[in-house]
């Protein structure tokens, strides 16, 4: 069983990036997955999570209505998309299943 983030990268602030976590050994649609993050000098943060079947998601108030989860079945993966970021967003990103971790993509939101 692995997790692995991409997608991310140097943004300027208001811009947008789409990270991906691709799943292999197990299938995302059954189980909750969600999307953690680190920024420097600071705890591991839950930013997002969905839930078996996509029937339920959480966000994290610093987020709402600017980050969406999704899954993408066909790609065994899920998705956050991440709009209007902040420089307060910046900070390594991963995914988590049960106590799986993959490794984290680093985002950077900075003009």
């Amino acid at each position: 069983v692995q997790l692995q983030a991409s997608g991310g990268g140097l943004v300027q602030p208001g811009g947008s990036l789409r990270l991906s976590c691709a799943a292999s050994g197990f299938t995302v649609d059954y189980y909750s997955i969600g999307w953690f993050r680190q920024a420097p000098g600071k705890g591991r943060e839950a930013v997002s999570c969905i839930g078996s079947e996509g029937g339920s998601t959480y966000y994290a108030d610093s987020v709402k209505g600017r980050f969406a989860i999704s899954k993408d079945n066909a790609q065994n993966s899920v998705t956050l998309q991440m709009n209007n970021l902040k420089p307060e967003d910046t900070a390594l990103y991963f995914c988590q299943y049960r106590t799986i971790w993959g490794r984290g993509t680093l985002v950077t939101v900075s003009s």
